[in-house]
């Protein structure tokens, strides 16, 4: 028998994380319902019925599923097939997959947004989804009721006063002043609660923690949302309420005119990537827990069916068509411009008007609330990874050093919470700046990396389904220079339109050059981890190879 190849000795391989030791999705409808509870948030049942109505008439559905079209669902697959491909590399975290699928330093380093883009989102996000439980709470407890009742003794003839509900929103959210937040106990106790159950779950890793709360929270919230829409459906002249959103409007040419509106494809683009969570890292992480002959490919249309399920049939036919029955059109135009003014001020009141609003008050923010907190776990697990894997810490360790980073960045939003103007900036800079830069970071190493070819035979590995051939032109050529446009288009709005705009802000406002600052060192902070993690990298890809090259002589010995 023939000796087998002398070889350098390796240096010793580094233990697996956690997640790369074996951690895997427990059931198709596990993940599936895990990623569909990481694009359902606020942003399906306040932000998307918001835009819906902003453009009468149905205008803005024809945008919105062209995006979802030539967008959503071919970066959704893309970003599918990047993360089993990682996935079977053993690595899980967005720049180990970036390095694994290139072997190139400066490939892992354009990952960091995969990593700092949930989590920083994350840190404002645990503060709306504890606005969430606060408000399921105040409805379940009679707070509303009595807000209700103090609405109706100070409304004019035919009018109604929103004032108790807006009051309670500012106090609540410490919109009054800077660390006003801070004299809410309560509210400070549902922060609490919220970061306890976050991460409580990640700790417990993939299967164990996450999957087993989504396939208790999404049928859950399902079941909610179904509750409160046959009680909105059921609602007198709920008819003109659906028509306020959906009817075509009588004269075509102002229909024609919104589709020429550059500013409604630009906002229907944005809430795809917000609706389908891409562009966020997420759909990334997730998926390179997926076993290597899993139908990912069925999974991915399955989630987006999931996601627009809730958005387009349960979120589209609550709030706004609700509202109208009980607001004038121009209270209603007002509310639906600012998705915490519909959420927070203007709904509460809506159902508190509504028979048995009590009951479905409470049912529809604690939906809310199980879509954020479904949300919020999937912004850790990336970052986790990435300290498990790359720097070789324990779970605990990992989830300790986690749980610090995002604690410091919610401390941010709290300190600075007049006019929530430390929140605004973070969300303005991630969720709008960032995610298109890592969206089309995505397509080059989809398109131009992995190659369409390796990329269209990971989606069919293990698939019933074909994926059309066309995917790969699409994220090859198609993806990128709609996002080109878009960016370009932004940054023009932010530079020449609003004279500097979001730029601008950061030399004119303190409390916005302070929130930029913290995401610079939390920027800087990645990338450090990251630089230390590439040799570590490397040493697990030789380790694998060397045992590759072994299963083969093996293989070949024997047969």
């Amino acid at each position: 028998m023939p000796e087998p190849p002398a070889a350098a000795e390796p240096a010793p391989a580094p233990p697996p994380a956690a997640g790369a030791g074996g951690d895997h999705w427990g059931t198709r409808v596990g993940v599936i319902l895990a990623v569909v509870g990481s694009a359902v948030g606020l942003g399906n049942f306040l932000r998307f019925p918001g835009l819906a109505a902003k453009y009468e008439g149905g205008a803005f559905m024809v945008p919105y599923f062209v995006a979802l079209l030539v967008l959503g669902i071919p970066l959704a697959w893309a970003e599918w097939a990047l993360g089993r491909r990682g996935g079977r590399k053993g690595f899980h975290s967005t720049p180990g997959i970036y390095w694994a699928l290139s072997q190139k330093r400066g490939m892992a380093y354009l990952g960091t947004l995969g990593t700092i883009v949930p989590v920083i989102i994350f840190m404002y996000y645990v503060l709306i989804e504890a606005w969430c439980l606060s408000y399921a709470w105040f409805f379940l407890t009679g707070t509303m009721a009595e807000l209700g009742e103090r609405a109706a003794a100070g409304a004019a003839a035919g009018e109604v006063d929103a004032s108790p509900f807006v009051g309670l929103f500012t106090d609540w959210a410490g919109l009054d002043a800077n660390g006003a937040a801070f004299a809410k106990p309560g509210l400070l106790l549902a922060v609490l609660l919220c970061f306890a159950l976050n991460f409580g779950l990640i700790a417990r890793g993939v299967s164990r923690g996450i999957e087993r709360f989504c396939l208790l929270a999404m049928p859950a919230l399902i079941l909610c949302a179904f509750v409160v829409l046959l009680r909105v459906l059921t609602l007198p002249g709920i008819a003109e309420g659906l028509g306020q959103m959906w009817n075509p409007p009588a004269d075509a040419a102002g229909w024609r005119q919104q589709l020429l509106d550059p500013t409604m494809w630009v906002e229907a683009t944005g809430q795809i990537f917000f609706s389908l969570s891409i562009g966020f890292g997420l759909i990334i992480v997730y998926s390179s827990y997926v076993k290597r002959n899993e139908d990912i490919a069925l999974s991915g249309v399955s989630a987006a069916a999931g996601n627009e399920l809730c958005e387009v049939c349960l979120g589209g036919l609550i709030t706004i068509p609700a509202a109208a029955l009980f607001l004038s059109a121009t209270a209603l135009t007002a509310a639906a411009a600012s998705t915490f003014n519909l959420g927070f001020m203007t709904l509460p009141l809506v159902f508190d008007a509504m028979p048995g609003g009590r009951l479905f008050g409470f049912l529809f923010f604690f939906l809310l609330f199980l879509a954020a907190a479904t949300s919020s776990l999937s912004m850790l697990q990336g970052a986790l990874a990435l300290f498990e894997e790359g720097l070789g810490l324990t779970r605990a360790k990992a989830v300790g050093l986690l749980a610090a980073v995002a604690a410091a960045g919610t401390l941010l939003v709290l300190v600075f919470s007049e006019d929530a103007k430390a929140l605004d900036t973070l969300d303005t800079w991630v969720g709008t700046l960032f995610i298109y830069v890592l969206a089309f970071t995505q397509t080059i190493l989809f398109g131009w990396v992995l190659g369409p070819e390796r990329g269209m035979a990971e989606l069919d590995r293990g698939a019933a389904m074909r994926v059309p051939r066309l995917l790969g032109f699409v994220v090859r050529w198609v993806c990128p220079i709609y996002l080109g446009v878009l960016f370009v288009a932004f940054l023009y709005d932010q530079l020449v339109t609003r004279d500097g705009g979001m730029f601008a802000a950061v030399f004119s406002d303190p409390v916005v050059a302070a929130s930029v600052g913290f995401m610079g060192l939390v920027i800087f902070g990645t990338l450090m981890a990251i630089r230390m993690a590439v040799p570590r990298w490397q040493r697990m890809s030789e380790d694998q190879q060397a045992e590759e090259d072994e299963s083969t002589w093996i293989s070949g010995a024997t047969s």
